[in-house]
This record gives C-alpha cells, structure tokens and sequence, in this order.
C-alpha cells in the first residue's frame, strides 16, 4: 500500500500540534501554581511595566496589527475589533494600570467561624487556576485577558483567532518579555495555535484546564457549548434592544439611542432593535435625525415606522422582515419596531433578547421600574446608553467578557469573578467520632 505524500504530511502536522499543545497546556498548569507566590504588589508591578511597554512597543505592535488588516476586507465588520492604533493602544495601556490598582482579590476571607469543636473555619478566596479564553478578531483581548488573569493569580491559555494571529504573536511576545525580566513563568500566559483545529483538544483538556470562556461569534460560543468538556462560562452575542416609552424626554431619548448605535457599533453593547411606542411615531423622524444624516445608518422599519420615516429619513431606509428582530448587526444598521406599549416591549424582548443589555427610556416610575425588575438581561438600564456594558466603564478596571448565563458570574466579568473559593480550617487535634 502506497502512502501519499499529503497523507504523511498531515499525520505530521497532527503530531505537531499535539506536542505543542502537551507542552504549551502542561507549562501553564506549572505557571499556576508558581503564580501562588507572588504577592499583589508583585503582580501590580509587572501590570504597571505592561502598560508602559505596550505604548513603547507600539510601532511593534501596529505593525503586526496592520498585517492582519491587510487580509481583511475593511467592510467585514470584524475589522473595527481588529483594529489597532495609537490612541488604543495608551486606552490599553490605561487599562492595565486601571488593574494593577484595584485590589487583587486571592486571599479574601469571604466568611469564618468557630464550631462548637473549636474548630476554625475560613472560607478564601483562591484562583480559578488554568482559564482558557477563546476569542476572534480582538487583540486587545489578550492584554485585558492576561491583566485580569494575572491580577487574580490565575494562569490564561489564550485561543485567538487566525484573523489576528500576528497581533496576538506580537503581544504576547511583549507580555513574556515583561514576565521573563521580572523573574516569572512566562508559560503563565500561553497562546495557542491560532488554527482551528487547535480548538477541540483545548476544550477536552480536563486535565490542564479549569474553565473556559468564548468570546466572540454565536456560532464560535455554540461550539464551545457543544463540544467542551470542561466548564464554561458562557458570554452571549449582544442582542440589545431600547424600549422609547410614551413618557419619554424626546430629546434623551435622541441623544441615548443615537449613542447607544454609533459609538461602535461592533461591540456587543451597540443597539440593534429601537422598540417605539406608537404614540410617538410623530417623533420618530427626529429620534433618528443624527443617526441618518451624521452616520448613514441603515434602517429596517416597521409598517407604521416606515409609513413616517419615508421622505423625512436621511439614511437609507428599508422595510423590517422577521429576521431583522433578533439579530446582532455588529455594523451601522438598525431595526425599529413600533409597540402599543410596555407590555408589547416587554414581550418582544423576552422574545428576541439574547440577555446582555437592554434599556428604557421614560418618565414614569412605573414604567421604568416594571422594565428593570421585568427585564431578564445582565445589565439593564432607565434613561443611559447601553454602551456603558463595560468591565472599565463599571469600575472593574477590565473585563474578560459579559457572562449572560446566571451561574457564578453574570454581566462584566473582572477580578471577583475569576476566582472560586476554599475552606481552610485550623484545629487544635480534633478527631471526629461516630
């Protein structure tokens, strides 16, 4: 039997991945467990040299960043995420430092008592431990990623994606450089093959990793769903809705939902779906003015929405199908969807939403009480822009997603929420008996 060359190839390929994942995921268990030694002024130290050589490293960077731009079609609305430059840079940088002094939280003694025995009882805050990330298209994950982990004494394996495999190569590179000098494991941050089929071992590998979390795509977070065998914690697609009830101020509401679309629309907090009460169709046009005549949203209206916005709309305008609700545009379109009131808003969330951020904008208490305690989502709001669903922006420093399941963590997931706990008990020579 004659073996073809691309068959012995591909068995090569195999083995390789295999020896580079075995080595790569065995150095990062080891680099959990030295990590147990450093201190928080040790880690903050190393985070606070970071963000200094992320901006001094920065024709380095950008010049790998740009690599990855050029293989992308600037219309993919990925290439926003992919995108690195100066200014994010020193936001990166400001990031870490933003980590680096916000305590570190290994070591909170959440509760501790005394049994009747004497027994002493403390139950501790601890590292998850391995915590393997899978991302597309964001370097600027792997700095967040890296800070957070290593803030919480926690070791990060980081899958990224092969639309910026030179980005994150260039980055980690950077962030080994400061670990080597300060005497630390770099193997405390590992990056993956950025190959798909480094995916699947990752995610069986429960003798090396303690937790997962996708960010990225639906069908990336239904894959890692579906095929891992080790925990995870799921961060949702951004499905987000505003509710503009009847009672609403007009020239609020305008401000909110115009920022809430525009400041960028690829992140999972930009609105997708303007929910209107038919009461104020009058005002739509006025509602949508900046959105149209400043950015050029493209709009999918309703019936009644399109009926008023037709001829009184600067941007293009179209007619809202099914499959406009309920879906995540990640670009600069918008649906909009007319309701006789709260409960009809209510309903259409329940129905569409995918439990990441969602907003009213009202006057009445009732209204805006009976949306935050009605609304299922991670973070919901009266009268602000969901463009606030942020790790940073909510004090965390950074985040290393937005958890939209309910266990252990939901919304921004920063310091706290990467770590588990432990109970430590101190005795005097007890014995139980019976």
């Amino acid at each position: 039997m004659t073996i073809s060359t691309s068959s012995i190839e591909a068995a090569d390929a195999a083995a390789n991945l295999h020896a580079q994942l075995e080595a790569g995921l065995n150095g990062a268990r080891d680099a959990a467990a030295s990590l147990a030694r450093l201190g928080p002024d040790d880690t903050a130290r190393v985070l606070e040299r970071l963000a200094d050589r992320a901006v001094a490293a920065g024709e380095r960077l950008l010049a790998a960043n740009r690599r990855d731009l050029a293989r992308m079609d600037p219309a993919d609305p990925k290439y926003d995420r992919l995108l690195l430059n100066p200014e994010r840079l020193e936001a990166i940088a400001a990031d870490l430092r933003a980590v680096a002094r916000l305590p570190a939280p290994q070591g909170e003694v959440l509760e501790q008592r005394t049994l009747p025995n004497g027994l002493r009882l403390e139950k501790r805050r601890v590292p998850v431990g391995v915590i393997a990330v899978i991302y597309e298209s964001r370097p600027n994950v792997t700095f967040d990623v890296f800070a957070l982990c290593f803030r919480s004494g926690n070791a990060c394996v980081l899958k990224g994606s092969s639309d910026a495999a030179d980005s994150n190569a260039a980055i980690i590179e950077v962030i080994h450089e400061v670990l080597a000098e300060a005497g630390i494991d770099p193997n405390a941050a590992w990056l993956a093959p950025p190959t798909r089929d480094a995916l699947a071992p990752i995610l069986t590998a429960v003798e090396h990793i303690d937790l997962a979390i996708p960010r990225g795509s639906r069908g990336l977070i239904d894959y890692v769903r579906e095929h891992a065998r080790i925990p995870v914690i799921e961060t949702g697609a951004g499905i987000v809705h505003t509710y503009v009830d009847a009672s609403a101020d007009l020239d609020r509401a305008a401000s909110i939902v115009t920022n809430a679309k525009a400041r960028r629309v690829s992140v999972c907090n930009a609105l997708d779906t303007l929910l209107l009460h038919h009461d104020l169709l009058p005002a739509l046009p006025g509602l949508l003015a900046e959105l149209g005549e400043r950015f050029g949203a493209e709009v999918y209206a309703d019936r009644a929405a399109f009926d008023v916005l037709e001829g009184h709309y600067a941007g293009p305008l179209h007619h809202a199908g099914p499959a406009h609700y309920g879906q995540e545009f990640l670009s600069m379109r918008l649906s909009v969807k007319t309701v006789e009131g709260l409960d009809e808003a209510l309903a259409h969330i329940r129905h569409h939403s995918s439990r990441h951020s969602e907003a009213v904008v009202a006057e009445s208490p009732e209204v805006i009480e009976r949306f935050l305690n009605e609304v299922d989502a991670a973070a919901v709001y009266a009268n602000a822009s969901t463009a606030f669903t942020d790790g940073a922006q909510f004090g965390m420093g950074a985040e290393i997603g937005i958890s939209t399941q309910k266990l252990h963590a939901r919304g921004p997931m920063a310091l706290p929420e990467l770590t588990s706990y432990k109970w430590v008990v101190r005795g005097d020579g007890q014995v139980r008996e019976g």
